[in-house]
């Protein structure tokens, strides 16, 4: 049985696009509109309408849209989450969109069609005016992204100045050539930590060289693989900031497979504090992010809005803190 993505992908436009002809065909291009309907005609693709007048007007189930489960930061929000769901009686769905935009978007009619109580998107690239557009018409939402000007209920941190924080400590370690592993510069939260590096830097009066800004992608080999560009130039940095623990730990490997120590040759700081930052050799130092109760004060506003309560906050930014172990070379705490 065809479905909307394939409806999509027949007439070559998006999924909401596709919605947009069904619910509201008059805010849709002609063109466009005689396009998706052709397709719905071809594909016998029928929209369950009917379900959405007799399913029950509660679910008791929630969805979080994440967009790679791969990824360690999100088990620990989304245990979070489930911890608040379960107290209340709900129901936890995992979407996991693979890093694509168009199933977000498919995640998006489960709650348009009241398969699902409410969302929390951890992250996303959807577009500004979607998260908003969605968010004004039902309980959404938005963790781990701040975005500036956007009134939606968010729950994050501040990552332009934990990053600041993180490089300043290397800066008080008497490092001047500090390096950063970004992660995907197509993310807000990934320039937001490229610019605290940058804010640390311009304080201390220290140039910033392109050469020593590499980008990863969050994972272990990313980390790995930008490391061994940096330990090929003449001028080697000798101390490095990851957008990430794993891509931190990735560093790590590569500084040690080059016969290299961290962190006596090479200084290195993650984000995050995963779990397995504590146990990994040596010990990383690392912005330590509340990750449980970013998920349980998600779950806490998205409850306010599907019992329907006003919300008198909704920015939330928590606190993060620096977690100073043996990678950077200090390990005595504040």
């Amino acid at each position: 049985m065809a479905n909307m993505t394939d409806v999509a992908k027949l007439a070559n436009v998006s999924t909401a696009t596709v919605s947009r002809v069904i619910q509201n065909p008059e805010a849709v291009k002609e063109k466009t509109r005689v396009k998706v309907l052709q397709a719905i005609e071809e594909l016998n693709y029928q929209p369950n309408i009917l379900a959405r007048y007799f399913r029950r007007t509660e679910t008791k189930t929630i969805l979080v849209v994440v967009p790679s489960i791969m990824n360690n930061v999100f088990p620990q929000m989304i245990a979070g989450i489930d911890l608040i769901a379960n107290q209340y009686g709900y129901k936890v769905l995992l979407g996991n969109t693979y890093q694509e935009p168009e199933k977000a978007y498919s995640y998006i009619e489960e709650l348009k069609q009241k398969q699902v109580d409410g969302m929390i998107l951890l992250t996303t690239k959807l577009d500004n005016d979607v998260i908003k557009d969605i968010a004004d018409r039902y309980p959404v939402v938005l963790t781990s992204d701040f975005i500036d000007g956007l009134n939606v209920p968010t729950v994050a941190i501040d990552n332009i100045s934990s990053s600041r924080e993180a490089v300043e400590h290397l800066l008080q370690l008497g490092h001047r050539r500090v390096g950063m592993i970004t992660g995907p510069l197509n993310s807000l939260l990934s320039r937001d930590r490229l610019k605290g590096y940058r804010q640390a830097l311009l304080a201390n009066e220290i140039e910033i060289e392109s050469v020593l800004i590499q980008e990863g992608d969050h994972s272990y080999d990313s980390g790995y693989n930008q490391m061994n560009k940096f330990l090929a130039l003449d001028d080697q940095p000798t101390a490095i900031f990851a957008a990430n623990d794993s891509m931190a730990m990735g560093a790590i490997k590569a500084v040690k497979d080059q016969g290299h120590r961290v962190p006596e040759d090479v200084a290195v700081v993650g984000f995050d504090n995963i779990q397995f930052s504590e146990i990994f050799e040596p010990a990383l130092t690392t912005i330590a992010q509340p990750l449980i109760e970013m998920g349980k004060r998600s779950m806490e506003l998205l409850l306010k809005q599907i019992k329907g309560e006003p919300l008198t906050k909704k920015q939330h930014v928590l606190d993060t803190k620096l977690i100073i172990r043996d990678s950077c070379g200090y390990t005595k705490q504040p």
